[in-house]
């Protein structure tokens, strides 16, 4: 059984129509997966035939049918699949195809989309920006248990500051998510924690990193090394500025000290 992504435009909207389109598929032997509303007058659908005949045939009756446009049939891909799940497309960045963009009403598609990225095997380079307390690390964490993974975060500023400088037991497993905070990692003066990040990002594992631009400042490392980019904003019109963010984060970690001493240093 093989999957297809079928999305059509409503060109006139009478009573029935999708009602006809499911009758059609079924006379096909095609199967509805799921069918949703994913933009303003548009339905995607996730089908599932066993011979390609089946679909092409659709396809010709399809071209027959003046009350709809087809605007997408093809293999489904991640955001079509995300599509039809949660009722609309997550925003790409025209000119920078691997950015995705979010807000934080949509931490459930953002968590859906990461987890799915999770399940991947192999090198994913994932970099996360996005203010402070929007919910980046809770995204994050939430993703890597929706994909049954285990996460070590390698620095972060969650609890108190955390500076790891090496693995222990089973986290040197190809399988665990590695989280750091590249506001911290670009700060910190350990050598072992710096070599630790360089063995990371070398496994053939997932890693994110918070704030990748200063990640990347004065290192080996380029946002061209990142295979995506999420961004995500308390709204659409918030600007991400890394002086805020640094200013932050050193006033968190100084109330933090203030609080628990000096930070975690494994």
């Amino acid at each position: 059984m093989k999957e297809w992504y079928f999305e059509y435009e409503i060109q006139v909207n009478r009573p029935g129509l999708l009602g006809d389109i499911a009758s059609l598929l079924g006379m096909l032997r095609v199967n509805i997966v799921t069918i949703n509303g994913v933009d303003q007058g548009r339905r995607g659908m996730l089908l599932r035939a066993e011979h390609d005949v089946q679909i092409e045939r659709f396809e010709q009756i399809l071209s027959t049918i003046e009350t709809i446009a087809v605007t997408k049939f093809r293999e489904p891909k991640l955001r079509d699949i995300l599509a039809v799940r949660h009722g609309r497309y997550i925003q790409r960045d025209a000119d920078d195809r691997k950015t995705f963009r979010f807000v934080r009403d949509e931490l459930g598609l953002l968590v859906d989309f990461m987890a799915e990225i999770f399940k991947q095997e192999g090198h994913k380079l994932v970099g996360l920006r996005g203010m402070p307390r929007v919910g980046k690390t809770e995204s994050i964490v939430a993703a890597s248990v929706s994909a049954n993974k285990k996460w070590i975060f390698l620095s972060s500023t969650m609890i108190k500051q955390t500076v790891r400088n090496q693995l222990m037991g089973d986290e040197h497993n190809d399988n665990n998510i590695f989280i750091l905070d590249g506001i911290v990692t670009r700060r910190s003066a350990d050598e072992r924690h710096l070599q630790l990040v360089r063995e990371m990002m070398r496994m053939p594992t997932i890693k994110v990193v918070e704030h990748p631009d200063k990640f990347v400042e004065h290192s080996e490392y380029s946002i061209d090394d990142f295979d995506y980019i999420i961004e995500l904003r308390h709204h659409p019109e918030e600007k991400i500025t890394y002086e805020v963010l640094e200013k932050n984060t050193f006033m968190d970690n100084k109330d933090q000290m203030d609080m628990f001493g000096d930070g975690f240093n494994f």
